[in-house]
């Protein structure tokens, strides 16, 4: 076995089970007896529209917005590349748009909406008082505090004139189904994108809560918004959301339990840990490396050969000046841990082909990794204190380069054992 082969041939499986043009066909809705509208936001929208169009039968109109570099071409929906993590005009104008495409329907009207992961930031439209520049320092803001997915997209939903819930409500009364694929811990669709077109159990004072705890000091205009109670998202139970309903077509379990089944054709004993985990990228990345040190020296959860597989959405709290993502932080905290020990090889990517705001997927973990870098003069723990896991992969050959993928289901990590 070419163990580097295994893992990437294991998160291709991973990816691919992921793909739009697997999964959502077989969840399109009927045909209305009036229009179809298609709306969408995230990494994956634009490959989620194309298989809309090969597999509906009847008229479409349309516009969603993908990150840039991951569009692809539709025939009758519109697609509109802008900036992620941070959101930028690009994307404020296609949200704008997006909410005006919705407004004025029927209850004839079907309105099919696209999400994936990165909506969040792609589907940008200010709450009243607010400007674009308001959101992006709020953005990078959090992006370096730590906090996970769903307090980001706590506060974010409360900063949008669109997100929450409120796209949704601009589209009554026309029936809407949003088709979704998951990027996030146990799989909330009031979280994926920060569900323009789900119910919010969320409120400002939630907001307010998570950025006083994580030392965010926002703009006095952003305080003011946050204290406006009187202007909350729609709730559970809100009739104007009664014509709505979510389908996942695509989630982290599923992928896993794909790479599950890659690894038992080639003999080797799958063990998932877990399709959601959360924590700092280096802690996690050290426990990880205990359990593949368990499975080595005492058989335990299950003997070797194994591999060691796991999704969710890691942070990272940005303390240095370096460069890298979520994974390439895990990878490189992993093979600190790890110290060599013989016959343990690992991989931890982003599904959607870039890990963090990089251009890599993530990294590569072989037993000589510390070794081989310390040859080049890099030492190891230094880089991980200067959140520099892409400089330090990049510098020993070891980062992983697939391109955007045009899906999202989050991180993938593959530790064998051999």
């Amino acid at each position: 076995m070419d163990p580097r082969r295994f893992l990437n041939d294991l998160f291709d499986t991973a990816v691919a089970a992921a793909q739009p043009a697997l999964c959502l066909p077989q969840h399109l809705p009927p045909k209305p007896k009036g229009r179809t509208i298609v709306v969408g936001a995230g990494k994956a929208s634009a490959a989620m529209a194309r298989a809309v169009e090969e597999n509906w039968n009847g008229p479409l109109t349309g516009l969603v917005v993908t990150r840039y570099g991951h569009a692809v071409q539709c025939d009758q929906i519109e697609i509109v590349e802008a900036a992620h993590p941070v959101p930028d005009a690009a994307g404020e104008a296609a949200a704008r748009r997006i909410l005006k495409t919705v407004q004025g329907l029927t209850a004839d009207d079907l309105v099919l909406c696209l999400i994936s992961g990165g909506g969040s930031a792609l589907l940008t439209l200010p709450a009243d008082g607010l400007t674009l520049d308001h959101k992006q320092a709020v953005n990078r803001a959090l992006l370096r505090s730590g906090a996970n997915i769903t307090e980001m997209n706590c506060v974010r939903k409360h900063l949008s004139a669109i997100k929450g819930g409120r796209l949704a409500v601009a589209a009554a009364p026309a029936s809407v189904v949003t088709l979704s694929i998951s990027d996030v811990p146990g799989d909330d669709p009031a979280v994926i994108g920060s569900g323009p077109t789900v119910a919010d159990a969320t409120t400002y004072a939630d907001a307010r809560e998570i950025l006083e705890r994580y030392g965010v000091d926002a703009p006095p205009a952003v305080t003011a918004c946050l204290k406006g109670e009187a202007d909350e998202t729609p709730k559970p139970g809100d009739p104007r959301l009664d014509q709505c309903a979510t389908v996942l077509i695509a989630t982290p379990q599923a992928s896993l339990e794909a790479a599950a089944e890659k690894a038992r054709e080639a003999g080797i004993r799958p063990i998932i840990l877990g399709d959601a985990i959360e924590g700092e990228a280096r802690d996690v990345g050290t426990v990880h490396a205990a359990i593949a040190r368990q499975v080595a020296r005492h058989g335990q959860p299950a003997a070797a050969p194994a591999v060691l597989l796991s999704g969710g959405e890691t942070t990272v709290t940005m303390r240095g000046q370096g460069r890298g993502g979520r994974n390439g932080e895990f990878a490189l905290a992993l093979a600190i841990a790890l110290d060599g020990a013989d016959g343990i090889h690992a991989i931890a990517c982003d599904t959607d082909g870039i890990d963090g705001s990089e251009d890599n997927a993530g990294a590569i973990v072989t037993p000589d990794t510390l070794a081989r870098a310390s040859a080049a003069g890099l030492n190891a723990r230094a880089r991980l204190a200067d959140n520099d896991a892409y400089g330090f992969f990049e510098t020993i050959g070891d980062l992983v380069m697939s391109g955007p993928t045009l899906t999202n289901v989050n991180d993938f990590r593959a530790i064998l054992v051999l």
